[in-house]
């Protein structure tokens, strides 16, 4: 797969609002777009960096030393290694991503073979992930993992079969296994989810939101974790995942876009 900096880049568009410098004039002229619109974007994206954290957080409180992050994205501050090894210091992290630049800058800064890999593959093709050699050699299946899938699913289209895919990675994992999803909402701001749609057409990939029971029918019969799958920062202030301190920061038209959960496997 080839890099064409002459078309927009979820990922690198991801990297600059978040203040990186891998990405391409391209990118940057359709994230200025986005945030024309959505202002407050910037700030939303440096706190789903901080909601990461506290996801990782939380699965290692519950014992979990294994992470398989599909659709990774660029590395940034809060990467799942980084998080991880506070709580953990021998975690085990997989990054997995398609795309090249992803890839090459991850291998660039990953410097523990032993313990952290950033893998290209294709995670709509779960027998491609889960057969990878540096994933079998990192990751025990037959032992409890947290898969995460934070801000990916919503860059996959209906035709590529998410509800499938997904499915296919929970029968994988071992009892106890959680899995970690956020994902934006097309049911709780729709009139701004749809010009961030429109925008995407020009990326590299479309941008495809959910209504909040579409994307709770991810988690199949694992247990979500009280409330629930929830809104990025709404009401529900038990919500584990959910510093308050930062509700303040970003405008709730926004925090209301995104839904988040994690689910445990029985």
């Amino acid at each position: 797969m080839g890099i064409d900096p002459h078309v927009p880049n979820a990922a690198r568009m991801y990297d600059y609002f978040l203040g990186g410098k891998d990405n391409f004039q391209a990118d940057r002229d359709l994230a200025e777009l986005v945030l024309s619109v959505m202002p407050d974007v910037r700030v939303g994206t440096q706190q789903n960096r901080a909601l990461i954290g506290r996801v990782v957080k939380y699965l290692c409180d519950q014992g979990i030393t294994q992470f398989l992050d599909l659709g990774s994205g660029l590395p940034a501050q809060e990467n799942v290694h980084e998080a991880a090894r506070r709580y953990v210091p021998d975690a085990r992290v997989v990054y997995v991503d398609s795309d090249p630049v992803v890839a090459t800058h991850g291998r660039a800064l990953l410097a523990e073979p032993d313990r952290v890999a950033m893998v290209q593959a294709d995670a709509r093709r779960p027998e491609e992930v889960l057969g990878d050699p540096r994933v079998r050699e990192l990751i025990d299946f037959d032992r409890p993992v947290a898969l995460l899938m934070m801000f990916f699913l919503h860059l996959v289209p209906d035709g590529d079969d998410p509800q499938g895919f997904v499915a296919r990675y929970r029968e994988a994992l071992a009892p106890g296994s959680y899995l970690a999803i956020s994902h934006v909402g097309s049911d709780t701001a729709p009139e701004l989810v749809n010009k961030v749609v429109e925008f995407y057409r020009r990326a590299n990939t479309p941008f495809c939101p959910r209504p909040g029971s579409e994307i709770a029918a991810f988690f199949g019969d694992f247990e979500l974790i009280p409330p629930g799958l929830a809104t990025g920062l709404g009401e529900q202030t038990g919500w584990p995942f959910i510093d308050p301190a930062d509700r303040p920061m970003i405008a709730e038209e926004l925090a209301r876009m995104g839904y988040a959960g994690i689910g445990r496997k029985p």
